[in-house]
């Protein structure tokens, strides 16, 4: 179902950051660019994975959830919300400390309120270190997070951040990194 993305994966080029293999993808990193038939592929199988009668609001981290986020926006007629890497101090601002495999970084989330039934949705997992501390967020805050679904998986032991987050993460493709290349597997 998701041919066209699995072939874009392996054809992508994989970069050292210390001992981590990043893969770079256009969804992922905006990189050489995204082409609309990504965002259609991915917001279909979206809509598929998750009804979108299940939830009112689309909820991303900045900044690479951002297009999915805006296509499934547009494809549902939903509103989005960013969680920003930059703080405003309104009123209800929370703060959330996103530790990924290789930074460390603050991210704001403003316009959701307790009660707001949502899906969230990024690019991609890997150290679950975000995704995690979103999902506390959020649910401190108490947001229903109806669905989490991301686009790429490249993390060994998925079930640990998907208990540390209190939720089930819908994936649509697997990553896997080895001898300098990629390889996606449908789930």
């Amino acid at each position: 179902m998701l041919e066209m993305l699995k072939k874009s994966v392996e054809s992508c080029p994989v970069v050292k950051k210390g001992n981590y293999d990043y893969f770079v993808h256009p969804i992922t990193d905006g990189i050489p660019k995204i082409e609309p038939w990504m965002l259609e592929e991915i917001t279909q199988r979206i809509v598929e994975i998750s009804p979108p009668e299940n939830w009112d609001k689309i909820v991303t981290a900045e900044a690479m959830g951002i297009p999915i986020a805006t296509a499934l926006s547009l494809k549902t007629k939903k509103p989005m919300v960013i969680i920003r890497k930059k703080k405003y101090g309104l009123e209800g601002e929370v703060e959330v400390v996103q530790r990924t495999g290789y930074s460390e970084a603050r991210m704001y989330i403003n316009g959701l309120r307790g009660g707001d039934r949502v899906i969230f949705v990024d690019d991609v997992v890997s150290t679950g270190g975000t995704l995690i501390a979103i999902m506390g967020a959020l649910q401190n805050m108490g947001v229903d997070v109806r669905d989490i679904v991301v686009v790429f998986k490249k993390h060994k032991n998925l079930l640990k951040i998907g208990e540390k987050s209190g939720k089930k993460i819908k994936i649509m493709l697997d990553v896997v990194v080895e001898g300098g290349k990629a390889k996606a597997y449908e789930r």
